[in-house]
């Protein structure tokens, strides 16, 4: 059976204004109200998965990403590399959620690997 996709991200210059367009765009719910000032987006839409804005460190380009869920992170990332990908994130806790990883697909393309507690 494959993993299924579980999260997605947009990495944003201005994470609060590019909130407002898609919170006003599809009637998104976005809370930023935590301590990191993620804006965690509520969809409302049947069948759809929520995600998250944020904003992007200065020397990051902006970016879009999809995470799917895993249940060996470091197994995935070594599979991905096998295959022709690069590690851009390792392991990484997410308290009282889990854990991340990210890495290249050979296209260059940004992938995020997604472990619940």
């Amino acid at each position: 059976m494959g993993q299924p996709v579980v999260h997605w991200e947009i990495a944003a210059t201005d994470a609060r204004k590019l909130g407002d367009f898609y919170a006003n765009l599809f009637d998104w719910q976005i809370n930023a109200n935590n301590p990191w000032g993620y804006g965690e987006v509520k969809t409302g839409g049947q069948g759809g998965i929520d995600g998250g804005i944020f904003q992007k460190p200065a020397d990051n380009p902006a970016y879009v990403t999809f995470y799917v869920g895993v249940d060996d992170l470091p197994g995935y990332l070594e599979k991905a590399e096998r295959l022709g990908g690069k590690t851009v994130l390792p392991p990484t806790p997410v308290p009282g959620v889990g854990a991340v990883a990210m890495f290249l697909d050979p296209e260059g393309n940004c992938i995020g690997l997604f472990k619940g507690a």
